[in-house]
């Protein structure tokens, strides 16, 4: 138990940092998903050497090849940032908590359970707030979206009233109708929280390495696209010879999310659930 004890401190040392970093610079630094994982790692190792207990440092890195995967698909699919995906990658060495694999594979699935439901509330928090805060901006950009795609919004609204009405057959199509009739203005919604809220003017002289540019933008005969990967280096080197100022885009700083979705999961770990989950099947 004291070696599970050590790794929830370390990672809950490292998530602070994270959150503390994401928070204000809109960015983690690979230092400290990199040195996460040496020192998890690190700590298993010498730990099985001094008890024999190899499994401890086996079920260690299984973790970080699972999330390993997991962090790439999140990151290629573009529902993470580069510094997101390696922070998921290193959490993968701390969260085998248990010596079983099959409970190992329960803590990570509670994980990312708990991470989908945190982020999604997080994530409409703070973009209320944002939304608020620009509200004359948001106003405008959110109008705008609906009388462009008022057409489209019309059909899936009527989609949905259709799958609605086979909740007579259903209770599941009656869910499933509302999800779809809404579902337009909650996208249309989030659209104009990212260009309203989300973008902003800044000087070349603080571009960072992975900053995501608002738009293409042309420096002598070469284009420098605003793509997923973000700003290189060379590309910085390049805008700051021709620009004073470019269009970025921001995301939202989601490593809290890690914290809180981590917190969670210790809570349940220390309370002796996960082992009396889905028995019937492990």
């Amino acid at each position: 138990m004291g070696e599970m004890i050590f790794l929830i401190i370390l990672g809950l040392v490292f998530l602070i940092f994270a959150s503390i970093q994401d928070l204000k610079k809109r960015e983690v630094a690979n230092w400290i998903s990199f040195s996460l994982i040496i020192f998890a790692l690190g700590y298993r190792l010498f730990y099985s050497l001094f008890s024999g207990e190899f499994n401890f440092l086996y079920q260690g890195l299984i973790g970080l090849g699972i999330f390993f995967i997991l962090g790439n698909l999140l990151y290629y699919g573009r529902m993470f940032a580069g510094g997101d995906a390696k922070l998921m990658i290193a959490l993968g060495t701390v969260l085998p908590l248990s010596s079983s694999f099959f409970i190992n594979l329960k803590i990570f699935i509670i994980f990312l359970f708990v991470f989908l439901f945190a982020g999604g509330i997080y994530g409409l928090s703070v973009s209320i707030v944002l939304s608020l805060g620009n509200f004359k901006r948001f106003k405008k950009e959110f109008s705008k979206r609906l009388d462009k795609n008022k057409k489209l919004i019309y059909i899936v609204m009527f989609l949905g009233l259709i799958v609605m009405s086979l909740g007579l057959l259903e209770n599941l199509f009656f869910i499933l109708g509302v999800i779809i009739f809404i579902f337009p203005y909650f996208y249309l919604y989030a659209k104009a929280v990212d260009e309203s809220c989300m973008v902003k003017k800044v000087k070349t002289g603080k571009l960072t390495e992975g900053d995501w540019l608002y738009e293409n933008i042309k420096v002598k005969n070469k284009l420098i696209k605003a793509r997923w990967e973000g700003l290189s280096k060379k590309d910085i080197g390049l805008i700051q010879e021709k620009y004073k100022s470019v269009l970025i885009r921001y995301g939202i700083p989601f490593v809290p999310v890690f914290l809180i979705s981590f917190l969670i999961l210790i809570y349940i770990w220390s309370s002796g659930m996960i082992e009396g989950l889905w028995n019937p099947f492990w």
